[in-house]
């Protein structure tokens, strides 16, 4: 299972950004992280496909119910690519505990502390 969720930070002058972080449940590999100023329903469904091309598809997607990820293109897309949805329920992070804890350790190793000068600059550090 692949699950996936965003992690909001910002740069020094501090302008908003935000990170998908995708990963495999079962490995706890990292497969993508994905920093923009917004990302959104096409950001989601471009970084999954990048990872179906490269990796094969994974049975079941699990996340939250954010607006970017229960974005009818985003089901249509999981469903053509013959995956499966598993969102957790609305208020109960902790159903989606490898991503929590991994965004976690992100905040911990590498966003807190680190002052990011611009956007290309936290996009090099982070992915």
């Amino acid at each position: 299972m692949w699950s996936y969720d965003f992690v909001h930070h910002h740069t020094g002058d501090d302008r908003a950004f935000r990170t998908l972080n995708i990963l495999d449940e079962h490995s706890w590999e990292s497969l993508a992280i994905r920093v923009k100023q917004q990302l959104n329903s096409t950001d989601v469904i471009n970084a999954l496909t990048d990872l179906f091309i490269l990796r094969g598809g994974d049975p079941y997607i699990r996340s939250d119910n954010g607006p970017e990820i229960i974005a009818e293109a985003v089901k249509d897309w999981i469903k053509a690519a013959g995956a499966k949805t598993a969102y957790i329920k609305p208020g109960s992070p902790w159903e989606n505990g490898y991503c929590e804890s991994f965004n976690g350790r992100m905040y911990d190793e590498r966003l807190n502390g680190q002052i990011f000068y611009s956007l290309r600059e936290a996009q090099v550090i982070i992915e």
